[in-house]
């Protein structure tokens, strides 16, 4: 299936959040809550003659879509770029070409496409300095056979899901990421 084919599948935000069962209150706050400064708002300016769309590969119970999603669509709505919404278990086809590592299913996925279903750059799962934090985070946690480790692990979770939720240097290093990624791919025609 091509791409446009993959992006007229996809929910739009709405209809992707008025599905949500997790997380749609922490996502509507980190929507609410994040704005992108004037210098980046003047890049994305830049690019809205492009009339890039992206797609969205997700599910409401991860904590890095409830993150960077949020981000995503405001970085959107500056950019003009239609933004669709698939769910990775539903999606495995194409989520199974976007592997993180070659081996890993971890979302979200952000395929950024021209008018012709052309992919023109490729962001996810986490912005470098979020997966810095992760790495850091599970290096303080016991064996996987330890007792303790469902604990700990449920613990690491939770401080990170309060820290993406509220901590807006967080919010920023997502945003900076996907632009500075948008910028790179050098998208101007």
């Amino acid at each position: 299936m091509s791409l446009n084919a993959w992006f007229a599948k996809g929910l739009t935000a709405q209809e992707y959040m008025e599905q949500m069962n997790v997380n749609k209150e922490e996502m509507t706050i980190i929507l609410k809550g994040f704005s992108l400064d004037e210098d980046d708002i003047s890049i994305l300016e830049s690019i809205r003659s492009q009339s890039l769309r992206v797609i969205v590969l997700t599910e409401d119970w991860c904590g890095d879509a409830m993150l960077n999603n949020p981000i995503l669509l405001k970085i959107a709505e500056e950019a003009g770029m239609d933004v669709r919404f698939l769910l990775r278990d539903s999606n495995l086809d194409l989520m199974d070409q976007y592997l993180t590592n070659g081996t890993s299913r971890a979302i979200p996925i952000f395929i950024f496409i021209d008018r012709d279903g052309n992919e023109k750059a490729v962001w996810g799962p986490r912005a470098p300095k979020i997966q810095q934090l992760v790495d850091s985070l599970r290096k303080q946690l016991p064996e996987k056979d330890h007792p303790d480790f469902k604990e700990k692990q449920s613990e690491m979770i939770n401080k990170l899901t309060a820290a993406y939720k509220e901590d807006e240097s967080l919010w920023k290093e997502v945003s900076y990421s996907i632009i500075t990624t948008l910028k790179k791919r050098r998208l101007h025609v």
